[in-house]
């Protein structure tokens, strides 16, 4: 059961990030990527939160958490589109 809450809760930071990121010119993502964005995300956030406050994140289902998995996933969805981002023209569209 707790593999199935951990899914839900990646797709619903997965999600939250995109609308972060792309605004309204936000590109659409499936419900696969936005639990792979939303889990690696909170990952990514667990560590940056470490890094920052030299405690460790225990992840649980609460608003701290959530921030920090957004907060990760939102950095993780930077990075993707400044990589991808990297070989186009500047006359290119997303």
């Amino acid at each position: 059961m707790e593999f199935v809450a951990w899914v839900i809760f990646g797709a619903i930071v997965g999600w939250a990030a995109n609308l972060v990121v792309g605004g309204r010119a936000r590109r659409r993502q499936g419900c696969l990527v936005s639990v792979l964005v939303g889990v690696v995300g909170a990952t990514l956030g667990g560590l940056l939160y470490r890094f920052a406050t030299g405690q460790q994140m225990t992840f649980g289902f609460d608003f701290p958490s959530f921030g920090v998995a957004i907060l990760g996933a939102v950095v993780l969805l930077a990075i993707l589109r400044l990589v991808s981002g990297l070989g186009r023209r500047p006359g290119d569209r997303l």
